[in-house]
Formats: C-alpha cells, structure tokens, sequence
C-alpha cells in the first residue's frame, strides 16, 4: 500500500485524450445556434439572452478551472490547499448576482439567460455522444 504507482504512458493507448477544448467549442456553438434560433422564433431580446447565459457559463467555467488548477500546484509541491468555502462559492455569488440584476432590470427574459447557461450542460452530453459513437465505430470487434 506504501508503494507509489505511475501509470505508464504506453497503458492507455487506446484511451482518447482529455476533450474540455471540444466542450468548450461545443459549447460556443450550441449558444450561437441557441442565440440565432431563440431570436428567430421568440425574439430578439430571447436570442441576446441565450447569449449573455452562455457567456457566464464559459465564464463559470474558466473561473472553476483557474480556482482548481491552483488547488492541485499547492497539493502537488506538497503544500495543504488553502481554500476558502467563500472564494470558492465567490464565482456563484458574482454570476446570481449578474442575473438578478438582469432578471430586475428586464433587459432579457430570465428563461433565455438560463438556457444559455445551461449551453455547458448540452456540450457535455453532445461530447458524451461524441464519445460513445466514435467509440463504437472506431472499436476492432465491428
């Protein structure tokens, strides 16, 4: 149990590489696709929406990534991780509050702002069916 394990490189040759740049490109397109279809079918003000969501939704993203990748240096130099639950939840506070201010305002609907946020919901199951099917085409047994 002691002992320290490195996986090597030639075990996971088979494995796809990590895809959060193809999610993130996903996501970008389902948020245009969404902004363009909300403004032709509900209206404008809805396709604005859808778009100003997906914006904090790449902009919650970003903010995780940075506030994990500084989690993980610290543990890997074998420091213990400062985080704060607040300065972790921060990046919550900030985009609720964002909302709110556009849901009292009424610059767009809140529906719009919502689905828009949720682009990184869709591009996650897209790229899980990405996965899946190219898996199974690209699998030998077919």
């Amino acid at each position: 149990m002691g002992d320290e394990f490195e996986p090597s490189d030639s075990a996971h040759t088979d494995a796809h590489p990590p895809s959060n740049r193809r999610i993130l490109w996903v996501m970008l397109f389902v948020g245009i696709v969404g902004a363009i279809a909300g403004a032709a079918y509900v209206s404008g003000g809805f396709g604005l929406g859808v778009l100003i969501g997906t914006a904090f939704a790449f902009l919650n993203y970003i903010w995780l990534q940075q506030s994990l990748k500084t989690i993980f240096a610290a543990a890997a130099n074998g420091e213990r991780p400062r985080m704060l639950v607040g300065k972790y939840f921060l990046r919550y506070l900030v985009i609720g509050a964002a909302v709110a201010v556009f849901y009292i305002a009424g610059w767009v609907p809140i529906a719009s702002l919502i689905l828009g946020m949720a682009a990184f919901g869709f591009a996650t199951v897209i790229e899980a069916f990405i996965r899946v099917f190219s898996g199974i085409f690209s699998s030998k047994e077919i």
